[in-house]
């Protein structure tokens, strides 16, 4: 049995400023709820607060069972930790604490085995690491190794979990926490990284699992398929504060406007009868100072309109995220990529295939399967790129090793958005610095126009911030916003709505409907997916397939000349 009580919660920045502002809600035994919001409203600060990490300045959490967390950094770990490193993440406190100690004694033993105060040490260490169940977690880590790398545990525990791409690092550590004694799980973007199968192996979990589950998610699928209430961080001018819908995804929309209409009703309301009561104020007021017989009335009705300014107007409507995103594009050659016996070494076939000027491509198929290896290739300009197909930012593209051609037609300038958000161009540098400096492929913008532009983007507040210490969903608008002042006329979008939120994500759907050229993006995300033409699937095979509707069967689909 595991539940968790967030009660009235608030956190305030270092700089004085309230990001949470009373947070109240409750999972309860079993439930599957999703924590959803605008990007940078404080959905990973929350977490964080519960898992203890920070304290809040007011409120309190409490909870029943023990706590297994997936951390936001789980799919992009590039340091020297281990996949056993990532194994012990999940582990349950007394256990981490003993997995540690017998690392460092074994570090001990190799650098000075003979010392019998270090062999001592080792000797404890290990008979800790049995007590603390070690022995009988490794037969759970071995099978889930197993699921998640297809390696038993003695092969796979010491090898680097930077070999690992961001979706296997994932599901690794999914498949331990929901094998493991926790049963109270806190899940941070746990989709992000996954492709659809992980996607839908997520979800199946999340169904049978009986842990109670807090997990933060911007995709759409995901929350209708596995959330059973959602809770909705909502920005205020003092912070945000939680409304709770006790439903699923499917009528969360509708709910939620339905919610928001009755506030402006109860607001205009209000506002009506708060200036009837000063008109009244206002018409006593004169009359008393010509009738002594008016003052008591005029006295009454003062008495009125503090009482009614005391209890106050209604819960105010909730600060909407206003995200617009404007790409532009230009008219280009009928044909903007031409692909002759196309392949990518070691990773697909050769394939041929035309796309045309206003195709929108969905470019699908498992992680791994060269897709985002296709997309640099067609970013960095295709296999023999002219002057006018340089890529319209400076941000670095690795070699695609190939044979075959990918030829970009005429007028055609790409415009890449990295799934990593990886742009050591931007790096150290204030959003308004990168739009007011410009570059080779960008005019710069006065800090005016600069400020007006962030804030189309949901980042004024942010203009002073330096690109690399914004949340993810901020760095991928900003990324939309380089493209958008660029003059790209060829969009390449790896995953570009992993880190969107709900809003963001859909103002780019609105963005890429009005945009003039082509789009090609590699996505796994279903919502997003339904809004393209045409797709490319990259088959487990090493074929690529084309089909109308998108398609995560293999079986399912028609292999392209």
């Amino acid at each position: 049995m595991a539940h968790l009580d967030v009660s009235g919660i608030d956190y305030f920045l270092s700089d004085g400023r309230q990001l949470l502002n009373g947070v109240s809600f409750k999972v309860g035994e079993g439930h599957k709820t999703a924590l959803i919001g605008p990007n940078g409203t404080g959905k990973t600060t929350l977490l964080r607060i519960i898992c203890e990490d920070i304290a809040p300045d007011a409120g309190v959490v409490s909870r029943s069972g023990s706590l297994g967390v997936m951390r936001q950094f789980v799919g992009q770990v590039r340091d020297e930790s281990t996949v056993r490193d990532l194994l012990v993440s999940t582990a349950t406190p007394a256990l981490a604490a003993a997995a540690k100690e017998l690392d460092a004694a074994e570090t001990a033993m190799l650098e000075d085995a003979d010392s019998e105060a270090v062999q001592m040490r080792y000797a404890t260490a290990i008979s800790d690491w049995g007590d603390a169940g070690g022995y009988e977690q490794e037969t759970v880590w071995d099978e889930v190794t197993m699921a998640a790398m297809g390696l038993p545990y003695d092969r796979a525990q010491h090898r680097p979990a930077a070999s690992l791409s961001g979706g296997e690092q994932k599901r690794l550590v999914l498949e331990a926490l929901f094998a493991g004694p926790h049963e109270l799980l806190l899940l941070d973007e746990p989709d992000n990284y996954l492709d659809v199968p992980g996607k839908r192996w997520l979800e199946a979990k999340l169904a049978a699992s009986p842990k109670s589950v807090l997990f933060v998610s911007h995709d759409r699928e995901l929350l209708d398929n596995a959330a059973t209430r959602i809770v909705t961080l909502e920005p205020g001018i003092n912070g945000a504060s939680a409304w709770i819908h006790g439903g699923g995804f499917g009528s969360y929309v509708q709910a939620r406007a339905d919610r928001n209409a009755r506030f402006e009703e109860l607001r205009r309301r209000w506002d009506e009868e708060h200036i009837k009561l000063k008109e009244l104020v206002n018409m006593y007021k004169n009359k008393a100072a010509f009738r002594s017989d008016m003052a008591n009335r005029y006295q009454a009705a003062q008495t009125r309109l503090a009482k009614f300014l005391e209890a106050g107007p209604p819960e105010a409507l909730p600060i909407e995220q206003n995200v617009s995103m404007r790409l532009r594009g230009g008219r280009t050659g009928k044909r903007a990529v031409v692909a002759e016996k196309l392949e990518l070494t070691g990773l697909m076939k050769p394939f041929s295939t035309e796309i045309w000027f206003g195709d929108r491509v969905g470019v699908l198929g498992s992680n791994g399967s060269g897709k985002s290896h296709f997309l640099r290739l067609l970013a960095a300009g295709g296999t023999d790129p002219d002057k006018e197909h340089e890529p319209v930012s400076e941000v670095t593209i690795a070699p695609v090793e190939h044979t075959g051609s990918a030829k970009l037609g005429a007028r055609i300038r790409p415009g890449f958005f990295a799934q990593t958000h990886v742009r050591p161009d931007l790096l150290g540098r204030t959003l308004v610095e990168i739009l007011h400096r410009g570059d080779d492929h960008r005019s710069g913008l006065g800090r005016e126009a600069a400020a007006a532009v962030l804030d189309r983007y949901g980042l004024a507040a942010q203009a002073e911030q330096k690109y690399d210490s914004l949340s993810g969903g901020q760095q991928a608008r900003m990324q939309i916003l380089l493209l958008e002042l660029s003059g790209a006329t060829l969009l390449l979008l790896d995953e570009p709505t992993d880190n969107l939120d709900l809003h963001s994500a859909e103002a780019l759907e609105k963005a890429i409907d009005g945009f003039e050229g082509t789009v090609l993006a590699v996505t796994h995300d279903r919502w997003f997916a339904r809004s393209f033409d045409r797709f490319l699937v990259f088959g487990s095979d090493g074929r690529v397939y084309e089909s109308t509707d998108p398609v995560w069967d293999e079986s399912r689909v028609d292999r392209i000349r």
